[in-house]
């Protein structure tokens, strides 16, 4: 079954509408919770009187951050563990009055409908002491009178930083010393569904039903905002809209679990909105980097230094693990004997950034990429040649991170395929020294991506599978669907071990914390590596199980027996079949035996997934229009599972690469704070209009680390399209932009600065 475009599992059910999402599960007389937030950047509530909305008819409760427990508690979708050293930083209450951005939660309303708590939240008055706002992070870290957080003066929530060999010497060893300064913008996940959750109490124990990506963490993160046994929640996870990690932080279940508590364990429902999605949750962290590299006469990297600032927003959320991932990514691939590092995450008066499909590389290959282009540009060699002159050949390792190796490495592959199918060195020189005001380019760039999260945090995952009477299996995860096929491929992961067919797993796409197996959820790339490690476990003890069974069944000379598609073989001949054996186990009245297996396994091992993205591109100078002309994305993920789903993840995540590199961006007034384009009508999301055809292509190398030879795929695809494009552009103009997305105010501007309007 593996390597197959078997359908998706979910398919049917979620074309023709059966499929259920929270909102399709809601209780009868659910209560409506909505939140008030704060109408300033920076500062402290020094009064709230809420009533009027007390008063209102239909309005069942009023908290503010007065009534909430006052301890603070962390978001982040990450492992918990028993070592402090990696433990999340705890900075935020469920309702607070130290205001922090524009649109921090102060209080919230519960009432008998939607119509009557949105009245009720206009009642609420509010008076503040404003402090001055400051959304950038090199400006923030210079402290100020009020820092965001008072146990970080400075508003720096971390830095960390590495050393390889002596950077300092090794520019001064080379011929040629470059630098640049590259920015990434604040930008938001936009999945289908907008975050959305209800809870209720049921026998004393909270039950919160929610759209996560994490529901064992949100279990603990509940627990902890609220200080109560963890024991007492339970978590259900429907079918989810997309998360893109968004969902991979615990988000308004802690304030939902309250409000239920508040209201005698009555039904909440707290659905928010798109407008508060874009302010209210997460977003991708904006980080400005300056890099510099020393080269020799020969266009090799003899010293290359990184100093990355990331904005963080007002809450710690995901924080520093994200400019921790970047720096990662600038040791990675490109041979060097001389490397520095050195990154600082910092508090400003902005939304929180938290986790968004590939943490943090998107960002760091935006720049890399980009100064590789602009190196190959000084030195006058073409951009794909300098890259091949300094990219690591085979097998590679992380120098800090000794796990984390490139045990399988096909980047030279996916280059040539990539430059094959753009015609590479034919339109380099084809669109050279061109002249007018529509020109085109070719550019391309490439990523190196780590597959989970081991060795910085730990990786577990648990299965479950269950002999039916009908001798089909029943697969339980706690992993979860987000939409990216994975229950597709843990079927057929089931179904390859098992020898069985995929029509025979049937999996639960359903999360409950009190009845799946323990898994920290969909993230990191990571499910069908480590989940997928823990599926191949459990079917080889289901495997052994059942032969085990049909042993007892079957004379001795017959006991050397195999599994094929529904029979029991001993050598070559059928016995029995699986039905049979299964009715058998369970209602045999002398051998009856439900046959299960389970497994929970930590998975201490990772590998890297390569590849790249070629862009043609056509500017339209005077406009300041870049239309995509072909564009193609070649990846070394191991052996494809799923060919189909494969290529699904790929044009997904180039739709958000595109988008990255070319329009999307939330904007911030520079005096409060406030988010100004917080709409899907504002916020330039790519369309079918603006999507050329999009080409996915794959080298298959057997990983030896990877369940069924695999590695990382569901985020890789979004990472390196924005700097193909920016590289693409650059070629086409001579003018090299350094800040995406390449809007056409940006790119007139530019195009201004060099002469060319």
């Amino acid at each position: 079954m593996i390597g197959k475009s078997v359908p998706r599992v979910d398919a049917y059910d979620k074309v023709t509408g059966r499929a259920k999402f929270t909102d399709d599960m809601i209780l009868n007389k659910c209560l409506i919770a909505k939140v008030y937030h704060a109408t300033i950047g920076n500062g402290v509530v020094r009064s709230i009187d809420t009533s009027e909305a007390e008063a209102l008819d239909g309005v069942v409760k009023v908290v503010t951050f007065k009534d909430v427990p006052d301890h603070c508690y962390p978001t982040p979708g990450h492992p918990w563990s028993v070592e402090l050293a990696h433990q999340d930083v705890a900075d935020r209450n469920i309702l607070t009055g130290r205001v922090r951005y524009y649109g921090d939660d102060i209080a919230a309303v519960v009432a008998e409908d939607e119509v009557t708590a949105s009245r009720a939240l206009r009642l609420i008055k509010v008076e503040y002491e404003e402090y001055p706002v400051e959304i950038h992070p090199r400006k923030s870290m210079r402290g100020s009178a009020h820092p965001i957080h008072l146990d970080k003066k400075d508003n720096i929530l971390a830095r960390s930083n590495y050393f390889i060999g002596n950077v300092d010497q090794g520019l001064r060893d080379s011929d040629i010393v470059i630098k640049r300064s590259y920015k990434t913008p604040i930008v938001q996940h936009c999945h289908i569904e907008n975050p959305i959750s209800y809870a209720y109490m049921e026998n004393g124990r909270i039950v919160i039903v929610t759209s996560t990506q994490i529901p064992h963490i949100v279990r603990r993160v509940v627990g902890q905002a609220l200080g109560i046994p963890w024991g007492r929640i339970r978590v259900i996870k429907p079918y989810i809209g997309g998360g893109f990690g968004n969902k991979q932080d615990v988000l308004y279940e802690p304030l939902n679990a309250f409000l239920t508590l508040q209201v005698g364990g009555r039904p909440v429902k707290l659905d928010v909105s798109r407008e508060e999605t874009f302010c209210n949750t997460r977003s991708r962290h904006a980080i400005e980097y300056d890099l510099t590299a020393g080269i020799d006469k020969e266009g090799r990297l003899i010293a290359k230094d990184m100093t990355a600032y990331s904005n963080q927003g007002a809450y710690a959320s995901h924080g520093h693990a994200i400019a921790a991932n970047g720096l990662t990514a600038w040791r990675l691939q490109y041979a060097c004997p001389n490397i520095r590092g050195e990154a600082y995450t910092v508090y400003t008066n902005t939304p929180v950034a938290g986790a968004m499909r590939a943490y943090g590389i998107p960002q760091a290959d935006f720049a890399i990429e980009s100064f590789m282009d602009d190196i190959a540009a000084e030195i006058h060699m073409d951009p794909l040649e300098f890259r091949r002159k300094n990219l690591i050949q085979g097998y590679y390792e992380d120098a800090f991170l000794k796990p984390i190796a490139a045990n399988t490495n096909g980047i030279f592959e996916c280059l040539k395929k990539g430059a094959d199918y753009i015609h590479w060195y034919e339109k380099r020189k084809k669109y050279e020294n061109q002249t007018g005001d529509i020109r085109k380019g070719v550019g391309m760039a490439l990523f190196s991506y780590k597959t989970g999260v081991w060795p910085i945090s730990l990786e577990i995952a648990g299965a479950r599978l269950a002999l039916n009477q009908d001798g089909s299996m029943q697969l339980q995860l706690g992993a979860t669907e987000i939409g990216q096929g994975a229950d597709t491929v843990f079927c057929q992961m089931a179904a390859e071990t098992l020898h069985m067919d995929v029509e025979d797993i049937h999996i639960q796409t359903v999360q409950d914390t009190d009845v799946s197996p323990f898994d920290t959820g969909a993230y990191g790339s990571r499910q069908s590596f480590v989940t997928g490690t823990a599926v191949k476990q459990c079917a080889q003890l289901m495997y052994e199980k059942i032969l085990d069974y049909a042993r007892t069944l079957l004379p001795r000379e017959k006991r050397t027996l195999s599994l094929d598609h529904g029979w029991i073989y001993a050598e070559d001949t059928r016995v029995l079949s699986l039905e049979e054996l299964a009715l058998e186990s369970y209602y045999s009245l002398t051998n009856s035996s439900a046959i299960t297996a389970e497994v929970s396994t930590q998975v201490k091992r990772n590998t890297i997934a390569t590849g790249c993205c070629f862009a043609e591109v056509e500017v339209d100078i005077r406009l300041g229009k870049i239309k995509i002309l072909d564009i193609i994305n070649v990846h070394d993920s191991g052996k494809l599972l799923n060919p189909q789903l494969a290529r699904m993840q790929v044009h997904g995540g180039m739709s958000m690469g595109m988008g990255y590199g070319l329009s999307e961006q939330l904007l911030l007034d520079e005096k409060t704070g406030r988010l100004l384009n917080g709409t899907l009508l504002d916020y330039k999301l790519m369309t079918t209009m603006d999507t050329p055809d999009l080409t996915a292509d794959f080298v298959e190398l057997d990983d030896p680390m990877g369940p069924y030879g695999n590695k990382a795929l569901g985020e890789p695809p979004a990472i390196p399209c924005a700097p193909a494009i920016r590289n693409a552009v650059f070629h086409a103009t001579g003018v090299a932009f350094n800040e995406n997305p390449l809007t056409p105010q940006r790119l007139i501007e530019g195009f201004k600065n060099a002469g060319l309007i």
